[in-house]
């Protein structure tokens, strides 16, 4: 099994999806529903495995 992560690779990663959504944001000419369903997704790709290794942290 995998080490978790550490609190420092937890925020790294969580701005660098806040920039690239940042970027997604504002370089699209309009927000339409397939975008929004997007960064929700990949938030979830995201988010799911910090949580996870957040929850292993503390057991």
């Amino acid at each position: 099994m995998r080490k978790p992560l550490t609190n420092a690779q937890c925020v790294l990663l969580t701005m660098l999806w806040a920039a690239l959504c940042f970027i997604v944001i504002t370089s699209s000419t309009r927000i339409d529903g397939p975008l929004i369903v997007t960064i929700i997704i990949s938030g979830a790709l995201v988010f799911i495995p910090i949580g996870k290794s957040i929850n292993s942290r503390k057991k």
